[in-house]
């Protein structure tokens, strides 16, 4: 039997995921498209000052490629987007990526997938891993009179590298998880700082530090200390989940100590969330309400009524601006990048998913066959790492892929485990009345896990019969 031909689209954290695990497979014959002109993905076109994750760098890491000399606690974009590159380089996936390869279109044709280009080539593949993440697209919001704003404006994630900040009137429109990192540097370089704030965050301290010498030679030189650092960081996370399954636990662990970490700053406190503890992502800084003291640095939280072509308005006063920044987050219900999809009998999964997305295990969807999708419906976290949710998304399809044959999703099945995902969300704090990028405008939640990641584990590990079908036989 003939090796399976594996297309992947993306080649961010998720898709270089799939690529290693395929080479350790032993399986070589995929390409990697992706569209920009590097690899990296998120880590690539978030370069904006202050970047950085969020969640401790041994955890964001793959378990099978364990880095020991992480400079401190908490990665910066810099420190991540070079990881990646040193496990592509390490697994050769060199000769299988295809930069400035942007697929538009993916197409089932009975045997496999036709893939189209952009630039007008076709290619075929047995399978399809779509790894496209759910934070590609930026989104800006449509302010009246934008189009006529003479200063420069971009968003986060295309920071333009080429204008400088120093000196400058500078808007910040947002304040979620970009912002709170790069505030606190563009206070340091800019005249003024204007932040539009529509709503408040709960903020937390960050626990950062550098590690020691000694820390990392013991990661590096110690059989399974890093492991056991790495387990330990992990049960650490996993045990926050209660805060989103009992939003009255939320409130106490979390809500607490972010109020008191608010009511530290000198002067007014700043405006408080009205919605749950874990609604909107928590965010974690040791700047935020200290860069708020500065002089040069005014909170609004006025609505925007319109930008001039040196300005921008609200609450009916003008305020000075060389420059707009936009960090409002992106298109993250969308999925897919807005890549067109065509599976059995011609229907689009823009139709499937009219709704609201949604995939079994996020991962297949029935009536696309031979199609994973990676980082796929609600399989984000609020509380612990994505990769681990990757690894094992990677490792149910490479279980499927390594079969050779077709593979669709029992309908029934996929209905009934969809079922139990809504049925579980019902009693998180995303259930609740606020909005969120977690959700659709209609409400529905389609991006996060609504459980612990252990049960996600067990999930996708164990054998469901019925659920599946390869080459027309029920899956054992």
């Amino acid at each position: 039997m003939d090796a399976p031909r594996v297309a992947i689209i993306g080649a961010g954290a998720s898709g270089l995921c799939m690529a290693m695990q395929l080479k350790r497979a032993g399986l070589t014959s995929f390409t990697i498209y992706e569209r920009g002109a590097d690899l990296g993905g998120t880590w690539r076109d978030n370069t904006y000052p202050g970047a950085g994750c969020d969640i401790p760098s041994h955890l964001y890491s793959y378990s099978f490629a364990p880095k020991h000399d992480w400079p401190r606690k908490y990665a910066s974009q810099a420190e991540i987007l070079s990881y990646l590159r040193g496990c592509a380089q390490r697994y050769g996936l060199g000769g299988h990526l295809r930069l400035g390869a942007e697929v538009v279109r993916a197409e089932w044709i009975g045997r496999g997938w036709r893939l189209s280009l952009a630039d007008g080539e076709q290619a075929e593949a047995q399978f399809v891993v779509a790894a496209t993440g759910q934070l590609s697209e930026p989104s800006v919001p449509e302010l009246p009179g934008l189009g006529g704003f003479r200063g420069a404006s971009f968003h986060s994630a295309r920071w333009d590298h080429g204008h400088d900040l120093e000196g400058q009137d500078v808007a910040v429109v947002g304040t979620g998880a970009s912002a709170i990192q790069l505030v606190p540097e563009l206070a340091r370089v800019s005249r003024s700082l204007t932040i539009y704030q529509r709503t408040p965050n709960w903020v937390l301290p960050k626990p950062d530090r550098e590690f020691s010498r000694l820390e990392k030679a013991a990661f590096a030189a110690v059989p399974g200390a890093e492991r056991l650092y790495r387990w330990l960081v992990y049960w650490t996370y996993e045990t926050r989940f209660v805060a989103f399954r009992h939003p009255r636990v939320g409130r106490v662990l979390v809500g607490a100590p972010a109020a008191l970490a608010a009511r530290s700053r000198a002067g007014p406190p700043p405006p408080r969330p009205d919605y749950p503890v874990g609604c909107k992502r928590i965010l974690i800084s040791n700047d935020w309400f200290r860069v708020l003291e500065r002089p040069s640095v005014e909170l609004v939280t006025d609505p925007i009524e319109e930008v001039t072509a040196h300005a921008v308005v609200a609450g009916g006063r003008v305020r000075r601006a060389d420059a707009i920044i936009f960090a409002t987050g992106f298109r993250s219900t969308a999925f897919l990048g807005g890549m067109e999809v065509v599976g059995k009998e011609g229907r689009t999964l823009a139709e499937v998913w009219q709704g609201g997305a949604w995939a079994y295990l996020g991962v297949a969807v029935p009536g696309f066959p031979n199609l994973f999708l990676l980082y796929g419906p609600n399989t984000n976290l609020g509380h612990s790492s994505i990769l681990f949710m990757v690894e094992r998304q990677v490792a149910w399809a490479l279980r499927r892929i390594r079969a050779g044959v077709q593979v669709d999703v029992d309908p029934a099945a996929a209905t009934r485990y969809q079922a139990g995902v809504e049925r579980r969300m019902g009693g998180t704090v995303w259930s609740a009345g606020c909005r969120s990028w977690y959700k659709t405008p209609e409400g529905r939640v389609t991006n996060n896990w609504p459980s612990y990641t252990v049960r996600y584990w067990w999930e996708t590990k164990r054998p469901r019969p019925g659920s599946l079908r390869l080459a027309g036989k029920e899956e054992l």
